[in-house]
């Protein structure tokens, strides 16, 4: 007999444990998609920000892009420590590394 599945109907493979369910305020899954945010000591805030300024991606995408124009303006005064070299290098190959990534989903890339 062939294998015949309707659109949408795939093997899907939950695992239920009834004792968190019923006993877990935070171990049922009550909508389609659950984010879980974390602790927060504003989480009504935070839900608010993601709703109507961004994702955490957005965010974070955002402030790479601040720092990238900031290391590309930067000249310090005095001479760097190995620590402090080491921690700018670290994140310029970071900020590379996703831009690589942004080029190749045809992604602006905020650097050159």
């Amino acid at each position: 007999m062939a294998n015949f599945k309707l659109p949408l109907s795939g093997d899907v493979a939950q695992t239920i444990n009834p004792w968190t369910a019923v006993f877990s305020p935070y171990g049922g899954q009550f909508g389609l998609i659950n984010i879980n945010l974390g602790r927060s000591s504003a989480p009504r805030v935070e839900e608010d920000v993601l709703a109507d300024v961004g994702s955490y991606g957005k965010q974070l995408g955002r402030i790479g892009d601040a720092m990238a124009v900031l290391l590309k303006h930067f000249h310090p005064q005095c001479e760097l420590t190995a620590e402090e070299r080491a921690a700018l290098d670290a994140l310029t190959a970071m900020l590379n590394e996703i831009d690589a990534i942004k080029r190749r989903h045809n992604r602006q890339v905020a650097a050159p």
